[in-house]
């Protein structure tokens, strides 16, 4: 994995976690005038973006050790 592949797979995959992680612990909130329909009462952006880097940090180490391994080769 070189320079430029490294950080292009850490940013798909910290998207797809994102996407993973967005729906855990949200609930609706109250029907008051001016929310909307379907939004979150205390959507947590901060803590699920840690939460997402820290999945994404773990997933990436774990794809950098197979693609720098000979345990599965990419290059065949």
């Amino acid at each position: 994995m070189n320079w430029l592949t490294g950080p292009a797979a850490f940013v798909v995959i910290w998207w797809i976690v994102i996407f993973a992680v967005l729906p855990i612990g949200v609930k609706p909130a109250d029907d008051e005038m001016g929310s909307r329909a379907g939004a979150p009462a205390s959507p947590q952006i901060g803590k699920k973006a840690v939460i997402t880097t820290v999945i994404a940090t773990f997933l990436w180490g774990i794809l950098y050790l197979v693609s720098s391994s000979d345990i599965w080769s990419f290059r065949s």
